[in-house]
């Protein structure tokens, strides 16, 4: 049994990983069918190509049933709990840059920092029997960041579909959501807070701490660390 590599299963991220590996000599290729979710390796020997959703990779590394994988670094510390316990950060890849921010409407005013928020969260409950919403599909990383800023008087909702529309929906009073240009947010008459940013997510490469190494695994994995020139 080889080394598996996870990597993502369509779109951009699968293109973007795969030019990454191609350019370093390692060259990543799916299968003929989009539906068989395995794929080939050359140039280098003993390591075997899984397709995952992005959102999936980071649970197969923390099972242990890939030894590496790319995915968003906002995923594996939003679905992993003390993330760094069970997976290892190798390298940042330089691509699927996005930050995961706090924005509230614009016609919020005297609404900019995350201690405004705060304020604006106590006067809600007051005034309507029950705590502001924010919606949100980041829900450790965002409750994480509120109860350091010492928020309270909040409850995350579920984003199922397009975040940005819970507001205008009435599904939800503010949003914790990735974006990469801020052009959506604006779309729908949102604004970021001055100090909202709860993490910069890049996609990255990762280790699992629990991924069975022996084998010829960790030979496997040292070669192939000295191809891509990662540190970890």
């Amino acid at each position: 049994m080889g080394l598996k590599l996870g990597v993502p299963s369509k779109g951009r991220l699968m293109e973007k990983t795969f030019d990454w590996f191609a350019a370093r000599g390692v060259a990543l290729e799916r299968a003929r069918s989009e539906r068989e979710y395995a794929g080939h390796v050359t140039g280098i020997d003993g390591v075997d190509l899984v397709l995952l959703s992005a959102s999936e990779i980071p649970r197969e590394l923390a099972a242990g049933r890939v030894h590496l994988g790319v995915t968003g670094s906002d995923l594996v510390r939003d679905k992993l709990a003390q993330w760094d316990d069970q997976v290892t950060e190798i390298e940042p890849m330089g691509f699927g840059q996005a930050d995961l921010v706090i924005a509230v409407p614009r016609i919020w005013v005297d609404v900019d920092t995350v201690a405004d928020l705060d304020a604006a969260a106590a006067a809600f409950r007051v005034e309507h029997g029950f705590r502001l919403r924010i919606a949100t599909k980041y829900h450790r990383l965002v409750r994480e960041f509120l109860r350091r800023e010492g928020v309270a008087d909040y409850q995350l909702v579920d984003s199922q579909g397009a975040t940005e529309g819970t507001v205008k929906n009435r599904t939800a009073e503010a949003i914790a959501d990735i974006t990469s240009t801020g052009e959506t947010l604006r779309a729908n008459h949102l604004k970021i807070l001055a100090d909202g940013l709860i993490h910069r997510s890049e996609a990255t490469l990762f280790k699992s701490r629990r991924a069975d190494w022996s084998g010829g695994a960790r030979e496997t994995f040292e070669t192939l660390k000295g191809r891509l020139g990662a540190i970890a």
